[in-house]
């Protein structure tokens, strides 16, 4: 993938990565720094698809294959206009993004859902520790449980090479704040694109 500005065709901000990584803060914190970010977080979109479904509630409902495929097509959907003058989208996605589930409903490495992410967006993913996930989620009732076949470690230790494949930056994520994650995500997207930010100064 070559290098562009925040205004180049195809390159919206795309944040991945497990449970609990900081992805949404990260996400809240650029859209509010750089007004021309919009703020894309696909699972609020995937309620509001749902007609305000909680996630939970659509899981339950529809299982994790009916989610997943939810999720592709917001995900195809909100990253269209990507190059069309419209503002770029900062992708707060969900940690199964890299994921789909395979006959015998086991998660297996989703090529689709991957394959909108690396043409229209720039993807960073934000790694931690699966002991430092599970720490954080510890005890959410709006997450529900990911596998009646795995642990959350096993998910996350697999979803660890899904992530890189999907990814042009990797960034350590576990020792970081909120803002010093986003500005390091920051510094990134506009150093290595065209140097211009989409907004007011840097962080």
């Amino acid at each position: 993938m070559t290098d562009a500005g925040p205004e180049a065709p195809g390159k919206h901000l795309a944040l991945v990565g497990g449970r609990g990584c900081g992805k949404t803060s990260a996400a809240a914190w650029l859209a509010r720094e750089y007004p021309a970010f919009r703020l894309l977080d696909l699972d609020a979109l995937i309620v509001e698809e749902a007609q305000g479904r909680a996630v939970a509630e659509i899981v339950s409902e529809e299982g994790w294959r009916g989610f997943r495929d939810r999720e592709y097509r917001v995900l195809e959907r909100v990253t269209a206009d990507a190059g069309q003058g419209v503002g770029v989208g900062v992708v707060d996605c969900g940690g199964g993004i890299v994921a789909d589930l395979d006959d015998a409903g086991l998660e297996i490495y989703s090529e689709r859902k991957v394959e909108i992410l690396r043409n229209r967006c720039r993807v960073v993913y934000l790694r931690c520790a699966s002991d430092l996930l599970a720490s954080r989620i510890a005890g959410d009732p709006n997450r529900p449980p990911l596998s009646d076949h795995e642990s959350f470690h096993g998910l996350m230790d697999r979803r660890d090479a899904w992530y890189r494949r999907a990814a042009d930056r990797v960034i350590e994520a576990d020792a970081l704040s909120s803002e010093e994650l986003a500005g390091e995500i920051a510094r990134w997207f506009f150093d290595e694109g065209s140097g211009e930010s989409p907004g007011a100064g840097a962080p």
